[in-house]
């Protein structure tokens, strides 16, 4: 079964993601990427052997990691039933936008002091992506990319437990968003990341921690429990990164 994951290290988005690593690494960014763009409906069953089909590996890499991804509150394993995205209650819910307001104050404020020339330029290149990616019309890629802007912060508050918690916490609040959010779905994190980030450039620690309350009080303002979204078909989740079948009718991963 090794040999079968070269496909998907060859695959041009596993490259400009630039995954390297394990194979369960592998596939574990696999899936946090798709919880990230909420291309994975809270509740979906995760079959290890469907997954194990999609990316050419045995159960035991898929086991690994859905582990990882439990273990960040993103993945639910049952006993004796299989694994399933998770579904977050309301309550659920409530505890980790508190959770998440408490830990971007901190990142905030410490990233206000730590963060380098070179990082608030990282920063900015990737308010400028998903900027783009939005206006192409991208939303996944768009999600993701917001994601991953707060985990870049993290990174600049040179905290590493913070940055742990916090890569769980953002998995966790796109599932939140998946299953909550309503309206239009109109997407303006782009400016608010902008702003932010021109605060931590000015070391100025009050107005960048204003600016963060700010823009999580914009999305939690736009969640309720009416609409569903994603989706729970894991072939069509990861349908990019499958080759058509052969002939002979043996399916091929990439």
């Amino acid at each position: 079964m090794n040999d079968q994951l070269q496909p998907l290290k060859k695959h041009s988005r596993t490259a400009k993601s630039g995954r390297t690593g394990t194979q369960d690494d592998i596939v574990y960014a696999h899936i946090f990427e798709a919880i990230l763009e909420q291309r994975l409906a809270p509740g979906t069953k995760l079959s290890e052997e469907a997954l194990g089909e999609i990316f050419g590996v045995s159960r035991t890499i898929i086991r690994r990691a859905l582990s990882r991804l439990a273990h960040e509150g993103v993945v639910l394993l049952r006993p004796n039933r299989g694994a399933v995205v998770a579904s977050p209650s309301v309550d659920e819910a409530r505890q980790v936008f508190f959770a998440r307001r408490l830990v971007e104050k901190a990142i905030t404020e410490l990233a206000v002091e730590h963060a380098t020339a070179e990082q608030l330029s990282e920063l900015r290149q990737m308010v400028s992506d998903e900027r783009d990616s939005f206006s192409k019309g991208d939303r996944g890629a768009g999600i993701r990319l917001s994601g991953e802007f707060h985990l870049k912060l993290a990174e600049a508050a040179k905290n590493a437990p913070l940055i742990s918690f916090q890569r769980s916490l953002v998995s966790q609040t796109s599932l939140i968003i998946a299953q909550y959010e309503s309206g239009n779905r109109s997407h303006c994190s782009y400016d608010e990341h902008t702003q932010l980030i021109d605060a931590i450039e000015a070391r100025d620690a009050t107005l960048a921690v204003n600016l963060m309350m700010h823009h999580m009080d914009h999305i939690d303002s736009k969640l309720n429990l009416d609409e569903d979204s994603a989706s729970d078909d894991l072939h069509a989740v990861f349908s990019h990164l499958m080759l058509p079948k052969k002939k002979a009718g043996r399916s091929t991963a990439v």
